[in-house]
This record gives C-alpha cells, sequence and structure tokens, in this order.
C-alpha cells in the first residue's frame, strides 16, 4: 500500500511533509534484520532522513547515526542518544571539538587532517574511535554530481596518497561508493577496496561501507548484502558500520500541496503552494520528475497541466502531468516517496514558507502535525 493511503487530505495542512509511521516502521524491521543477520552496525545518515520527532522509533531498530558535521552529530546524541559516527569533508578546531564532545568514531578526510589535530587524536583516542576516509576510486554512480569517486573527487584519501601516512591512533577505514544501488555494486567496490588497501585494512578494528545501499527498495538483494558483510568480517577480523539515509526512508511519506492559481501559456500551468528549488531541489538538481498520486506523463490522461512552485525562479517547475479530471483552485496534490532528501534540504527562499511536519499512523488513524513554520523562520536565519 502507498504510504498516507487512508489519509483524509482535509486533516493535512498544505504544503506539509507527511510521514508514514508504519511504512517507516517497516523499512526499520528490514533494516534491523540486516543488522542482526550480518553482525554490523546500521546507521541512519542524518544527511538523508533527520526528522527527530521519529527517532524514538527509529532508535528501537538501529544502533544509532552517521552524522557529516558536529550539528548532526550533537541532533543525534541528544535526541537518539545511541552510537554517533560523524565524517567531515575538513574539520576546523571549533568543529572537531564539538564533534568529538558528542561523537563515538570520528573520521577525517585526509593524512594532513590528522597530523594537524594530532593532539587530539593523542588526547581522545581511549573514548573515540577515530577513522579515516579512503578513496577506493571505483566509481558506481552515473550523476556525476552525486559520484563521490569521481576523478578529482575531494572526498577521500586515495592510494597512493596514504603511502607514508603517519596512521597511529586511526582505528578505522571509511569509504563511500554508492548513491541508490543494490548489494552487486557493493560487492564490486569490496572487490577493489580489498585491492588496493589491503595493507592499511590489517591494521583496522572497523570498516564503515558508507551509505547509498538501497535496501529498502523492492528487489535489493538482501541476502547477498548479509553474505557481503559476513565475508569481509571473517577475512579481516573487523567490525562493520552501514550508513544508509535514504533507505530508512524510502516510500514512507508524501508531501501534500495544493492548486492556487491556473494560468494559461503554451497551455495550462498549475501553480502551486510548494515550489521545486525551495522544499523539493533535487527535482532541479538530479534531476528528477517525481510522482504524483493518481496522475500519469503528459498527454496519457484527459488533462494535462505544468505544475509551477511558488518562488519567483523562472525554472521553478515540478514537471508535466496529466490527470482524469481538470484541476482547480484549492485541489489538493499528492507527491510520492518525500520523506528522504526533502526536508534536510529545503530552503526559504523568496521567504517562501516550509511545508508543515506531520505523522501519520494508519493503524490508528492518528495525525499529528508535529511542526508548523512562518514568519520567524525565514528571519531568524537571517540578520
Amino acid at each position: 500500500m502507498l504510504p498516507c493511503a487512508q489519509l483524509d487530505l482535509s486533516r493535512v495542512d498544505s504544503p506539509a511533509f507527511v510521514i508514514d509511521l508504519a511504512a517507516l516502521e517497516d523499512n526499520l524491521r528490514l533494516l534491523a534484520h540486516v543488522q542482526s543477520a550480518a553482525s554490523c552496525g546500521v546507521l541512519l545518515a542524518l544527511k538523508g532522513f533527520a526528522a527527530w520527532s521519529t527517532f524514538p522509533l527509529v532508535g528501537r531498530y538501529l544502533e544509532g547515526v552517521a552524522a557529516s558535521g558536529p550539528d548532526e552529530a550533537r541532533l543525534g546524541r541528544q535526541e537518539l542518544g545511541k552510537q554517533v559516527h560523524t565524517y567531515c569533508p575538513a574539520f576546523d578546531e571549533a568543529s572537531l571539538q564539538d564533534a568529538i564532545r558528542y561523537s563515538d568514531h570520528v573520521t577525517f578526510n585526509s593524512p594532513s587532517q590528522i597530523n594537524r589535530f594530532r593532539a587530539h587524536v593523542d588526547e581522545h583516542g581511549l573514548n573515540t574511535s577515530f577513522g579515516l576516509r579512503i578513496n577506493p576510486e571505483h566509481s558506481e554512480v552515473d550523476v556525476a554530481i552525486y559520484d563521490p569517486c569521481a576523478p578529482g573527487s575531494r572526498l577521500g584519501t586515495t592510494r597512493n596518497a596514504l603511502r607514508g601516512a603517519d596512521l597511529r591512533g586511526i582505528e578505522g577505514l571509511h569509504f563511500h561508493t554508492l548513491c541508490e544501488l543494490g548489494a552487486d555494486a557493493l560487492e564490486r567496490t569490496l572487490a577493489v577496496v580489498e585491492d588496493k588497501f589491503s595493507p592499511w585494512l590489517r591494521e583496522a578494528r572497523w570498516v564503515n561501507f558508507g551509505g547509498g545501499h538501497h535496501i529498502t527498495r523492492p528487489g535489493y538483494d538482501v541476502d547477498l548484502l548479509v553474505d557481503l558483510v559476513r565475508a569481509f568480517k571473517r577475512e579481516h577480523d573487523v567490525g562493520v558500520f552501514l550508513e544508509p539515509g535514504e533507505a530508512i526512508g524510502l516510500n514512507t511519506g508524501v508531501l501534500v500541496a495544493s492548486v492556487l492559481d491556473i494560468v494559461e501559456n503554451d497551455g495550462p500551468i498549475a501553480i502551486l503552494d510548494t515550489s521545486a528549488t525551495a522544499h523539493m531541489p533535487d527535482v532541479l538538481e538530479m534531476p528528477y520528475r517525481p510522482q504524483v498520486r493518481h496522475a500519469a506523463e503528459p498527454g496519457e490522461l484527459p488533462h494535462t497541466y505544468r505544475l509551477g512552485g511558488l518562488s519567483c525562479l523562472a525554472g521553478d517547475v515540478i514537471g508535466d502531468y496529466s490527470f482524469h479530471h481538470p484541476l482547480v483552485v484549492g485541489d489538493k496534490l499528492v507527491f510520492e516517496d518525500m520523506a528522504h532528501y526533502t526536508m534536510v534540504k529545503t530552503t526559504t527562499f523568496n521567504g517562501v514558507r516550509l511545508p508543515s511536519i506531520a505523522l501519520y499512523d494508519p493503524r490508528d488513524e492518528s495525525y499529528r502535525v508535529q511542526r508548523r513554520f512562518g514568519y520567524e523562520d525565514y528571519r531568524d536565519r537571517l540578520s
């Protein structure tokens, strides 16, 4: 069943992100199975899903969070209260101190960062496990902007740059090569990592396989993933961590928006109270075409509209869709699969207000608005 399929849209603020708690728990159960079967740690990557009102549920299933800096680390520590693993492309003195304060693992991006902060590694090594991100220089991702191993990438240390590095106090290795990919892509990556970094794997206590594992996608080969993790742990005698973000929120939430006006210019254009650039920026960055419930490709159904956003950006266009019936002002549209990489990337560009955030549980029909946003949220991020 689609998330929020039974939700009465008249109950929903517009615009609003709505998370289906039953769908979220289904994902968490599958991830907990991987965690148990493979005897590894599965961490929620906050860069993909950080709706902390759901953390009591997340904490029942996963071991902790993966953070990309001190603020995410603090959120994970204070709102989830379990393991926090933090990696950042570069720390300064203050951000590293905060990361250490809130984190169980802290991973550097380069040997030069380790050298710069050697005193912190020596001082905190008993309570914090430090690691280094490596770059296998093995690409699996087709879209360049999302490929951590693209030529010239700033993310991670290549084998050549690692030779001769002083890794005293470094207990773990971290790599990230995937984005929305299957276990077969991880299998190919592991072969490269083992080939290129075997001397350093012999010294490691743990290895973080990064994110991009599309574990909760229909058809994902969960058994292969479990076998790969088990074999790697057995071969190298290390702990293993996975840090999916999208897989936690995949197909668990929607964005509900309303038609504000319909204008004509080479066809009808429905202007909505949402925005591609402010509320779902991956539509423009990736780019991709989000699914709209009960809509189809242009021309497939009798009435085709271009769906446009509320900002003044000329390109704030979500796409062209066809519908069974003509759209009218006040109609509510449901954009599918909007729980991940949406709420974490929204902006108040043009003063467009952020969508409300709500939790819905179809098991008891409960609906709770967790947060509404207003003028102060726009004002207080500026000065």
